[in-house]
């Protein structure tokens, strides 16, 4: 019996991240999604948005259907 895992290179939040502290975030996501543990990735709202900056994936778990995602903000893209 297989289990469908998606591999990601970029976290896209959709605006649902939530605030832990001062830089770490939590984000919750439908599905079994793998991602690569403390390097930077980007950050993207959505796939085709510009990267809003960059992060550090310290924690990731599956539970039920879903993906718990833990990181730190290490960089943030601003317009100026």
């Amino acid at each position: 019996m297989g289990m469908p895992v998606d591999l990601n290179t970029m976290l896209i939040t959709h605006g649902e991240e939530e605030r832990v502290e001062q830089n770490l975030f939590e984000l919750k996501k439908t599905g079994y999604c793998l991602y690569p543990l403390d390097i930077p990735v980007e950050v993207r709202k959505t796939q085709e948005s510009e990267a809003s900056g960059s992060a550090v994936i310290q924690k990731i778990a599956w539970e039920k259907g879903m993906t718990f995602i833990r990181y730190e903000l290490v960089s943030l893209n601003t317009p100026n």
